[in-house]
């Protein structure tokens, strides 16, 4: 009987050791390689890292919440660049690069060889598709290096699908990358969505459609005005705040409600300005989703979403307004909505998102200033004026700065080279003048930058963000709540928390639930959806996959 009895768990053992075997073979080969069908990128632009709580009690479940709930949170994501702007930001989460290495300097930078302006997007060599403006001559050859969805279309013989959208052409084309199927943005000019020759010839006729209920003329039709009533936003200054805060042409002061209803004729591009802007470019993501079949593939599909709206609202509002509190939380309800869609349409667990923000927003100095808080508005064009009379004076030459843009001392080099001077005894004498602005903490010297003495965190985002054929020679680095901004209303572009510190939150197929506190970077995200994914990262990326988020 003692026997039978082990022969009988020797088969057992056996049995099940080879089904063990089997199961781990089928695993390792077998024919379909677990992917999610569809991803879904958020960038909200303007967003700071402290807006996923300083409103959290009033967001709602199933958006901002339900991603910290369910999902996975970066705590401590930190921009490893300077400047902090749009175009860099959108470029970097998506490359895992920095404008060292891709090439994008700034929303407009300058052709240092030639002295030349050049735009993030522009590309004179094609033209607008739904579009008789220029709006349209945008495409992503400025960009030196492949994109996430790149390599996903690399990794399929492109048969995902990828596509971009924004209101603002570099959101929705940057992030795209190079072999997108589409990118779509919003032409001000005739209240639709556009596109641009570099991806087809004619929109597609559900774009035609969409385009033909005017859809921006819909949601300005409505009013802005807050979605509680007004006393409850106790989270931002009185909302009535003109020291703080600008206010839309044609109105009386910066207040809410705004009747968007008469001062949008011949102005679309006022919901640019509203939360209403999110509104619709979520709508576009859903006719996308439905339209294309996007997740219908037998492959994984990818969609870039590019939220711009919460930027302008900032820009003319700053954070501390109701303007900023209302917009977010309308954003929250906006994300619910989507994923909700997403759950029935994909089906919950079959997608995986991403959310996180291109930069942050400083606070408004003036607003600072009135609570005791040392800040200070920087004027950049007045500096410039003073460099240049400096130089000329000395050098008997003029105009050889061309911009202060990007914190960033850009040389007119063609006209120094003309003129015989040397471009050394400009940095040292333009340094010399910077370094004796008291709201100037460093000037420092980009090509020389490992002899200048400052902080380690400082000399990396100085050399991460320089590029020496786009980007200027002296880098300028304000005290902390300094900026160039004007009296009303936020900014963005430096170094400190405010600016760089940054959400990133993972939700859906393969990502776990939790949290982590070290620091993380935006380069990050780019190689941990290209592990998420199994596909190569990009090809300048030099992040890190953030392995504690996926399964």
């Amino acid at each position: 009987m003692k026997i039978k009895t082990l022969l009988t768990l020797t088969f057992a053992t056996a049995v099940f050791s080879l089904s063990a075997q089997n199961k781990k073979t089928l695993t390792a080969t077998g024919t379909t390689l677990p992917r999610p069908k569809l991803v879904i990128g958020f960038v909200v632009d303007q967003m700071r890292w402290d807006y996923l709580y300083r409103y959290y009690d009033r967001y709602q479940s199933g958006g901002f919440k339900r991603m910290l709930n369910e999902g996975f949170t970066c705590e401590n994501t930190l921009i490893p660049y300077i400047p902090t702007v749009t175009a860099i930001g959108h470029s970097s989460v998506y490359t895992g690069s920095v404008p060292a290495i891709h090439g994008i300097a700034g929303n407009d930078f300058f052709d240092m060889k030639t002295g030349k302006p050049m735009y993030c997007a522009g590309d004179s060599t094609v033209r607008s598709v739904g579009s008789d403006s220029k709006a349209g001559q945008m495409s992503p050859r400025n960009l030196l290096v492949t994109t996430v969805t790149d390599e996903l279309k690399l990794a399929t013989n492109f048969r995902s699908k990828v596509i971009g959208i924004a209101l603002k052409d570099r959101g929705g084309i940057l992030p795209a990358g190079h072999s997108a199927n589409a990118a779509y943005w919003f032409d001000d000019a005739n209240d639709a969505w556009i596109s641009s020759t570099y991806y087809m010839t004619e929109l597609p006729a559900w774009l035609k459609t969409l385009n033909a209920g005017k859809p921006a003329e819909k949601y300005l039709k409505q009013d802005w005005n807050t979605l509680y009533p007004i006393n409850t936003y106790v989270q931002s200054a009185p909302d009535n705040s003109p020291r703080y805060e600008g206010k839309f042409n044609g109105t009386d002061a910066p207040t809410l409600p705004v009747k968007t209803s008469a001062l949008y004729k011949d102005n679309a591009g006022i919901i640019r300005s509203t939360p209403y802007g999110n509104t619709m470019t979520l709508e576009l993501a859903k006719a996308i989703v439905d339209n294309e079949k996007m997740g219908a593939n037998t492959v994984t599909d990818f969609l870039a979403v590019s939220l711009s709206s919460t930027d302008y609202v900032g820009h003319r509002f700053g954070p501390n307004s109701v303007e900023v509190e209302d917009t977010y939380l309308r954003l929250d309800k906006d994300l619910a909505a989507f994923f909700t869609y997403l759950d029935a349409k994909i089906g919950k667990g079959n997608y995986s998102v991403f959310l996180t923000a291109d930069h942050g927003g400083t606070p408004n100095p003036n607003f600072l200033t009135d609570h005791k808080i040392p800040a200070g508005a920087w004027n950049s064009g007045s500096l410039r004026t003073r460099l240049n009379k400096m130089l000329e004076e000395k050098y008997k030459a003029a105009n050889l700065v061309l911009s202060l843009n990007n914190y960033q001392v850009s040389f007119n080099n063609p006209a120094i080279k003309k003129a015989g001077i040397s471009g050394d005894a400009i940095k040292v004498d333009c340094i010399q003048l910077l370094q004796q602005e008291p709201e100037v903490a460093f000037a420092v010297d980009m090509q020389n930058v490992q002899a200048a003495s400052l902080p380690d965190g400082l000399r990396s985002r100085i050399q991460n963000g320089y590029n020496p054929d786009r980007s200027g020679t002296i880098q300028i680095i304000l005290k902390p709540g300094w900026y160039g901004v004007g009296q009303t209303g936020a900014g963005h572009g430096t170094w400190s928390p405010y600016d760089t510190h940054i959400p990133l939150l993972f939700m859906g197929w393969g990502i776990k639930h939790g949290s982590i506190s070290r620091e993380t970077r935006m380069t990050d995200i780019a190689p941990t959806i290209s592990q998420l994914l199994h596909i190569q990262a990009p090809d300048g990326n030099i992040g890190t996959a953030i392995g504690e988020v996926l399964k």
